[in-house]
């Protein structure tokens, strides 16, 4: 037997698997390979409403005088570590 018939009696054997298994699996036919490249863009049916934004929270001047004399802390007791 040549080489060129085992190929050709492989890749018969391999169409018949191929058909049982769809058959077995309730498909009609094996699934197409994927391509390599870039996804196609899905279009929705009904244009997706955008999210309304977001209401900007402002500091208080009483809560940046806490923030400012917490930091100033916190250096400070960096910068004593520091010198032991």
């Amino acid at each position: 037997m040549a080489i060129s018939d085992i190929l050709a009696s492989i890749d018969h054997d391999i169409a018949q698997l191929q058909q049982a298994r769809a058959l077995l699996s309730g498909g009609a036919a094996p699934a197409a390979k994927k391509t390599a490249g870039r996804l196609k863009k899905i279009v929705a049916a009904a244009p997706v409403a955008p999210k309304p934004a977001k209401k900007k929270r402002n500091l208080s001047p009483e809560g940046r005088k806490r923030i400012v004399e917490a930091v100033k802390k916190r250096w400070a007791a960096k910068k004593a570590a520091a010198k032991k």
